[in-house]
């Protein structure tokens, strides 16, 4: 069962030390940014330097970053690893991602390790598993259900991770191989190819054609924002926004957008939840823009098997963003049209539509005069046409400046002593110091506290705002405001290096080697496939010794053919109209289904046991 009280994590992404920096300034308790090497996301490393930049800023707030370290390792890497890991640790990295279990086996230091999402973790037995063998968080499949998430939290106490918003890969995160099968760019070495968004042609055994290039495999994005309260009700105690490839545009935003309406949740009475929750972080972000979900990135969203199979999780027309609805076209008029909607363009907006033949096209506006837009050249759009915006110029130059402010607020208070003045500050998490000056009083001609009030407040550029400035002295003595910008500098600088010495990074007891004995924490199954994603022999020991007797190499060391290259809860039979479980209807076309790209020919299997579409290569 879930131990309380629990801390509520908002997990923002981040490329680089940039995004990093306003992940935190835009309200994000985490960050998790990738390695120098081994990230699941071979374009996103960052140097050492860098991670211990953004650790250093994230732990003035006490927001936490988690470095993904979770591509399967070789074994000629495993030592690299090993010493990267250390680096990691003494750059002030609160916690490593990592999928490949022969991490668990080097010489660590005492950093937390998080199961990441491609360790597969979709069951109560898997989670539990990981929780004992050490694991102190764990991110779950995406393709949970709220019930199944919660029926995890409800049989394991190991704080859960959840995705709440972002790209969907359409298979279960780890179990995808058809990069690597097709072009040798493996998804679990952080270099996936992307096959799930071309267009496909869908045809039947008899070589007919069902769907002609449309982008078959390809998903919405997932938005859960209308759900954090009941993810919290559940269990979830970690809210993760994908995006560690997204520009630091779509971090401020989303991020933002999160972040209030989490703190919105977190404002209500405590009265109302069974246990007790706080923030995992301190300070609070102001803005200097309304945060909107679809300005940024986006092929449509979808809550994704929220509850239930929907529809609404497919982006079979485009991969590329769709952006927010606007409008539909009303009169056309040379270079110019009217549009039906109630939101305000600007010049330079970028807008797309579909075309006649269902394939996305954009433009750009040149200019808006009330709701007529006049364009350089006429776009192919037609009347009752639904318009997007996939760029909205005035809400990107907002997000190109300084968009957000993280402030901690502190209490003041200003006294005389027998010798000077001693200025106090705390903050609120409870950080003190105090800080005194030898200086020469006498008495003052004119009243001294209002002065002594803005003088202190004047916290600008640091990480503090003055929430109260007391002033409590015993006669109206003269203060100059040079010695109160002194003191006011100083104490800043003393505040902000108690706060360095009073965070206390989480430590994690040691992993167990494997030693070979009667497992106290057996693993689920007694044989791996490739799907294990066991690459090295570390790995594989730390499976036998917990039980497993058969452990077969990864599919990158020891490619299969005829074996199913992705598992994917999106259906195409299901689609389509002919799930003989949810929809009891018959298909009028032939199995075996193919999607084919030109050379490239995929087979489908459809495995109803499991709700689950699997994909094979055709040779």
């Amino acid at each position: 069962m879930r131990k309380e009280p629990r801390s509520i994590e908002l997990l923002s992404p981040a490329k680089d030390l940039i995004c990093g920096r306003e992940a935190i300034n835009h309200g994000a308790d985490a960050v998790y940014i990738g390695a120098p090497k081994f990230g699941a996301r071979a374009a996103a490393g960052n140097t050492l330097d860098d991670i211990r930049q953004l650790c250093d800023y994230a732990h003035l707030y006490s927001a936490r970053i988690y470095v993904a370290l979770n591509t399967i390792l070789k074994e000629e890497e495993l030592a690299e690893a090993e010493q990267m890991i250390w680096q990691l640790y003494e750059a002030g990295a609160d916690a490593l991602i990592v999928q490949d279990m022969g991490i668990t086996q080097l010489n660590l230091p005492p950093i937390p390790l998080h199961a990441s999402t491609q360790t597969d973790n979709r069951t109560p037995e898997k989670v539990r598993f990981l929780q004992e063998v050490g694991f102190t968080q764990v991110v779950l499949a995406r393709e949970l259900s709220l019930n199944q998430i919660r029926e995890i939290a409800e049989q394991t106490t190991v704080p859960l991770e959840v995705f709440v918003h972002g790209a969907l890969c359409v298979s279960y995160s780890g179990q995808c191989y058809l990069s690597a099968a097709l072009s040798g760019r493996s998804a679990n070495r952080g270099e996936c190819a992307q096959y799930c968004r071309l267009p496909y042609s869908l045809i039947d055994a008899d070589g007919k054609e069902i769907v002609s290039g449309k982008h078959l495999l390809s998903l919405k994005d997932m938005n859960r924002g209308e759900y954090l309260e009941e993810l919290l009700d559940a269990g979830v105690s970690s809210l993760k926004i994908e995006g560690r490839l997204k520009d630091v545009s779509y971090v401020k935003n989303v991020t933002a957008w999160y972040r209030k309406k989490l703190d919105a949740i977190l404002a209500q009475p405590s009265s109302k939840w069974s246990y007790q929750i706080r923030r995992a972080s301190a300070g609070h972000s102001t803005y200097t823009f309304q945060p909107v979900a679809e300005k940024s990135f986006n092929r449509g969203f979808t809550p994704f098997l929220w509850k239930e199979r929907t529809k609404d999780i497919t982006s079979f027309d485009t991969p590329k963003s769709l952006g927010e609805p606007v409008g539909t076209v009303k009169e056309l008029k040379g270079n110019s049209f009217t549009i039906a909607g109630l939101k305000q363009l600007n010049n330079g907006d970028g807008l797309t539509f579909f075309n006649e033949k269902g394939e996305l096209e954009g433009f750009r506006v040149n200019r808006v005069e009330a709701n007529r837009i006049f364009t350089l050249d006429r776009p192919a759009i037609r009347p009752k046409m639904p318009l997007y915006r996939n760029f909205d110029q005035e809400f990107d130059k907002l997000l190109s400046k300084p968009s957000a402010e993280r402030k901690l607020s502190v209490r003041m208070e200003f006294q005389d002593n027998a010798f000077g003045f001693t200025l106090s500050m705390a903050d609120e998490t409870g950080a003190r110091i105090m800080l005194t000056k030898p200086f020469e009083k006498e008495p003052a001609r004119r009243e001294q506290a209002e002065n002594i009030r803005t003088q202190l407040s004047k916290l600008g550029n640091t990480p503090f705002e003055a929430e109260e400035v007391a002033v409590a002295m015993s006669d109206n003595w003269f203060v100059p405001s040079s010695l109160l910008a002194e003191m006011r500098r100083l104490g800043v600088e003393r505040l902000i290096s108690t706060r360095r010495i009073r965070y206390r990074r989480e430590e994690a007891r040691p992993f167990k080697p494997c030693v070979g004995e009667t497992p106290e924490a057996p693993f689920p199954e007694k044989c791996l496939t490739y799907l294990g994603n066991v690459s090295n022999s570390k790995a594989g020991a730390f499976y036998k010794a917990h039980g497993v007797t058969a452990v077969e190499d990864a599919f990158e060391l020891s490619p299969r053919k005829d074996v199913p290259l992705m598992f994917t809860k999106h259906c195409l039979r299901y689609s389509m109209g002919w799930c003989p479980t949810y929809q009891k209807q018959k298909s009028p076309y032939k199995e075996p289904y193919f999607l084919r790209y030109k050379e490239t020919l995929l087979r489908l299997r459809f495995d109803c046991k499991n709700c689950q579409m699997l994909v094979y290569a055709e040779e």
